[in-house]
């Protein structure tokens, strides 16, 4: 539950190797460590263009927008599994992140990928789950645009505004998806005892993912404000800066 509470899916995302926003300046990483963080970027930044190109060529083709899960589910999988490499870069001190903030924002969306959407295959063709994952998708695509330009110091205005911009949009939009996913994954996890471990048993335990994953929703309730106005005020400080940097020259 602490996982998603850190994090609640869409919400603020750590650094990946570059600092956003007016901040005490510190030494970046090395020259191999940044081309190794430009090509990871890079990498990724295609990898969410794949997802965005397959959900929007399986539309077309269908001609409706119910069950295009299925067109990007294995990509999806693949390169949101792929940010667990974000905590090993915290952990080795590539990027300046806190290892503990990246491991929970980036397990959050692990979570909700494999746990939930990946275990409950009933939710796969709720149209929750192309709300969230049209929401990742979008972001995803900004903000590894928005590190990469950054590590090569020199960063299109247009990618900085929507960094900061379209979370405003996307962020309910994903927690949306988010919340009604998990919902919708609840009957089917009763039903079945999905991942839970009851008593009597030889370790004398016992575990109940369906109370798990109403904890879960529960804690989006204090957390998404919290988040979504921290991210307003970053956007306020970055973008007036910006602005005055502009005016200025």
């Amino acid at each position: 539950v602490l996982i998603i509470m850190a994090s609640v899916g869409s919400g603020v995302e750590h650094q990946r190797g570059v600092h956003e926003g007016p901040q005490r300046k510190r030494r970046g990483p090395g020259p191999l460590a940044t081309a190794y963080m430009v090509i990871y970027n890079v990498v990724m930044t295609a990898g969410w263009l794949v997802i965005a190109v397959g959900l929007i060529r399986a539309g077309l083709a269908r001609g409706t927008y119910h069950g295009l899960y299925y067109s990007i589910e294995k990509p999806l999988k693949f390169f949101q599994t792929g940010a667990l490499l974000e905590i090993l870069h915290c952990a080795v001190g590539i990027v300046p992140s806190s290892f503990v903030l990246t491991g929970f924002q980036v397990m959050s969306r692990v979570f909700l990928t494999w746990a939930v959407t990946h275990s409950v295959k009933q939710v796969q063709s709720e149209d929750s789950v192309l709300l969230f994952v049209t929401a990742w998708t979008l972001a995803e695509i900004v903000r590894y645009s928005f590190y990469t330009f950054s590590l090569l110091n020199h960063l299109p205005y247009v990618i900085k505004w929507a960094r900061y911009t379209l979370f405003i949009v996307l962020y309910p939009m994903g927690v949306t998806g988010e919340l009604l996913t998990i919902y919708a994954a609840l009957p089917h996890v009763r039903r079945t005892g999905l991942y839970s471990v009851t008593l009597p048993n030889k370790f004398n335990i016992s575990f109940d993912y369906y109370t798990v994953l109403i904890l879960v929703m529960i804690s989006y309730i204090p957390i998404f404000p919290q988040l979504y106005f921290h991210m307003l005020c970053q956007r306020r400080k970055v973008l007036t800066t910006t602005d005055d940097s502009k005016k200025n020259e």
